[in-house]
């Protein structure tokens, strides 16, 4: 089996369209960031979060422009949701089938 079949195949064995791998590829590009990685772990233990809640409980310590930033990319993308109250955003994970890649990667023993 080629590296491209490897790539498109789903579960059930059946083979995905060009415009299925490519937002597969979308979404992995947009996810594939450590800082991003943390924040869908954090909101896999705590549901849902505000800016600040996040930027505090975040492993790495980094200014509130360029979390904001990783925030708005993932929203804009489908990764996130988020609900404004006031000034403060409070943000969630839109589908949580998405934290199955961490499942995947310590399967596939990539993840030591």
């Amino acid at each position: 089996m080629n590296v491209d079949m490897v790539l498109t195949r789903e579960k059930d064995g059946k083979v995905l369209n060009q415009k299925q791998v490519s937002r597969v590829a979308e979404i992995l590009k947009t996810i594939g960031h450590p800082i991003r990685l943390n924040i869908l772990q954090l909101l896999d233990k705590e549901e849902a979060l505000f800016v600040s809640d996040i930027q505090q409980k975040l492993p790495l310590k980094i200014e509130q422009s360029l979390l904001s930033h990783h925030l708005i990319k993932m929203k804009d993308n489908g990764v996130l949701s988020c609900e404004k109250n006031g000034i403060y955003v409070k943000y969630s994970i839109k589908d949580r089938a998405i934290l199955h890649i961490f499942d995947c990667m310590k399967t596939c023993n990539i993840v030591k």
